[in-house]
């Protein structure tokens, strides 16, 4: 079993477009069980499942057991710290564009 030593990174989980799709999937309902979310893949079972259980490693899906089906569900949270980081580039290439907008404009 993994501990909090040995969770995935986010960005690892998000790298793949597959495991994109699960988690826009999964942004839009409340749950799913795992052979609604297959059905939306040109793969079998064992491949969505393998993709999920990265997902929950790096804690972006949370499984729930209900008689001999498993639903998946978002936790988005885990998201906050790609939105952190990508805002401190935002910021960044802003301030970077400005100054070459002024240094452009004393050139005229």
């Amino acid at each position: 079993m993994n501990n909090n030593h040995q969770e995935r990174d986010v960005y690892v989980a998000i790298a793949d477009p597959t495991r994109r799709k699960l988690i826009r999937l999964l942004a839009e309902v409340d749950e799913l069980p795992l052979h609604e979310l297959t059905a939306q893949f040109d793969m079998g079972r064992t491949a969505v499942s393998k993709h999920l259980a990265i997902l929950k490693d790096a804690g972006l899906v949370l499984a729930r057991k209900e008689g001999r089906e498993t639903r998946y569900r978002l936790n988005a949270a885990p998201l906050k710290e790609i939105q952190d980081w990508v805002s401190f580039y935002e910021g960044f290439w802003k301030e970077r564009i400005a100054k070459l907008h002024l240094l452009l404009e004393e050139k005229k």
